[in-house]
């Protein structure tokens, strides 16, 4: 209703445009406050196991409004405008549903209602900024090649993306029942040791012309090993006094957007000189994330949240 509104009284890029800020601020709005939650209500010894599920569970429902997209745009001929209106609608109606009929949950410790940034969590910071700087180079820059190099079309794209949600429904649980058992430093050292050796073979695709099928493979097996990211709120949450879960929840997510502002545009430049220089840019990032999660005590507590500069809570 509302971009019908919008796209009603502007021009058309206009519209565009604010829709999409619209739609920026609900999206960054629900994640915050989506991790917060889960931090909060979720005891610390199952965290991991139903993040994991919760994953899951989001994935399929991702799987099935994709494919009811594409029955409904190839088998019954809907429009663009029926498809946004439809969704946003139900999403509005579900929202009214849980507004009046679910109960108010209620967390056992205030939280503090402004923004703080404490010394003593500077490795989950870094960490963000780290992980926001290398998926950027993941969701402008994986896809761009496989459209660019190989010339897949929507559909085959999007194929790669139902693979991805596929095995991400039955993968993330895995991956929250590891991190359980295994701790937070293993499950995060494998991912990004797993994401070194895929961009540097992202970077071998321009270097020494691979096929198709492996740069397919790449893809899938890119998404993958970020699955293993919710290891990095369960560290979090260890770590974390009860108060600061909200603020520094926001606090996270603006670290790790802060390369979404300049890196897409840098690493665009850079692309047109060479797309394998890119990929090797995020090799890199991922191998200084290895370093410091190295840094990771087996047992993070609060007071022993890296393996330096820890410091009492108090």
């Amino acid at each position: 209703g509302i971009a019908t509104a919008i796209t009603a009284y502007f021009p058309s890029m206009t519209g565009l445009l604010i829709i999409t800020l619209i739609s920026s601020f609900g999206f960054h709005y629900f994640e915050t406050v989506n991790q917060s939650l889960q931090l909060q209500w979720l005891p610390k010894e199952k965290a991991p196991k139903i993040i994991g599920w919760l994953v899951g569970a989001g994935s399929l429902a991702t799987l099935f409004a994709y494919l009811g997209i594409i029955v409904g745009w190839q088998k019954l001929g809907l429009s663009f405008n029926f498809l946004y209106l439809s969704s946003g609608g139900l999403t509005a109606l579900i929202a009214v549903f849980c507004l009046f009929f679910f109960p108010n949950f209620k967390t056992e410790t205030k939280q503090i209602t402004k923004l703080v940034m404490r010394r003593r969590y500077w490795l989950y910071y870094a960490l963000q900024f780290l992980s926001g700087a290398r998926r950027q180079i993941f969701v402008v820059f994986a896809g761009f090649m496989m459209v660019e190099k190989f010339g897949f079309q929507v559909h085959e794209l999007t194929t790669l993306y139902l693979i991805n949600l596929v095995i991400n429904i039955f993968v993330a649980p895995l991956f929250g029942y590891f991190i359980a058992h295994f701790g937070e430093r293993r499950a995060l050292l494998i991912e990004y040791s797993g994401l070194i050796c895929v961009f540097l073979a992202y970077g071998g695709i321009y270097l020494f012309d691979w096929g198709v099928a492996l740069a397919a493979i790449l893809f899938v097996l890119d998404h993958l090993f970020f699955g293993l990211k919710m290891a990095l709120k369960t560290y979090f949450q260890k770590i974390s006094a009860p108060e600061d879960i909200a603020p520094t929840a926001a606090v996270a997510f603006t670290i790790n957007h802060i390369a979404a502002v300049f890196l897409p545009v840098l690493l665009g430049l850079l692309w047109l000189i060479s797309p394998a220089i890119v990929f090797m840019a995020a090799a890199f990032l991922a191998f200084l994330s290895f370093l410091l999660a190295l840094l990771i005590p087996r047992f993070p507590t609060i007071g022993n949240e890296t393996l330096i500069m820890s410091e009492p809570y108090s």
